[in-house]
């Protein structure tokens, strides 16, 4: 693994373990009206959102029925905060901050999330300063596996694609960073084991082992 001079992060399963509880937010909702949701159902939406495939209308295709979304989004939303309460930052991500800034290594975040969460999960962290930039589906941009949230992070820094690298757990942000020509290492979690990595340029078992590598590579 080459050193790169620029790390873009995707956030959610990548920083914090968000993913599974958003998708045990659904499965719950689900199961309230007799249905299932698998993970491999659910798989179009990992580091997309609901642009791709939405797991709402799919729940109104099985029950033939139209839900309020305007009172299920606000407590499905409740649920999963208080999921999320004690979350904190994936193993090795302070780690990998801390040694990243003392190596000088640029750090942006580029997510199909709205700004909302990741900047409210960066911020809540004590984290959010740590990066150059963070870019949002809701700041206007295409959500994967289009590349622009990664060019736009690429460009904030002001670095080549081969100086880059990004840290990716889901296959739509393997293909966005394959769409983008820059170096993507894979970090699969739960949500993700069975994913489609034959895209990305590496493959690490967690943020630590990331760390690992890239001292090697000093």
């Amino acid at each position: 693994m080459h050193l790169p001079k620029g790390i873009i992060f995707d956030f959610d399963g990548v920083l914090v373990d968000t993913e599974w509880a958003i998708y045990q937010s659904w499965v719950q909702l689900y199961a309230r009206e007799g249905q299932e949701i698998s993970i491999a159902t659910y798989a179009p939406c990992l580091g997309a959102g609901y642009s791709h495939w939405n797991p709402a209308s799919h729940l109104e295709e099985l029950t033939g029925r139209q839900y309020d979304w305007d009172k299920e989004t606000p407590a499905r939303q409740a649920v999963l905060e208080a999921a999320l309460a004690s979350s904190g930052l994936m193993e090795g991500a302070l780690e990998l901050l801390d040694w990243s800034a003392e190596q000088g290594i640029g750090l942006t975040v580029a997510s199909s999330s709205s700004r909302r969460w990741v900047q409210g999960w960066l911020e809540r962290l004590g984290v959010y300063d740590r990066f150059t930039g963070v870019f949002t589906r809701t700041d206007g941009y295409p959500v994967k596996p289009d590349p622009a949230l990664f060019e736009a992070a690429r460009l904030c820094m002001g670095l080549p694609r081969e100086a880059c690298l990004i840290v990716e757990d889901s296959e739509n942000g393997t293909i966005a960073a394959r769409n983008a020509g820059i170096p993507c290492v894979a970090i699969p979690n739960r949500m993700t084991a069975q994913s489609d990595f034959s895209r990305a340029s590496y493959q690490c078992s967690s943020l630590s082992a990331l760390l690992a590598q890239l001292k090697n590579a000093c």
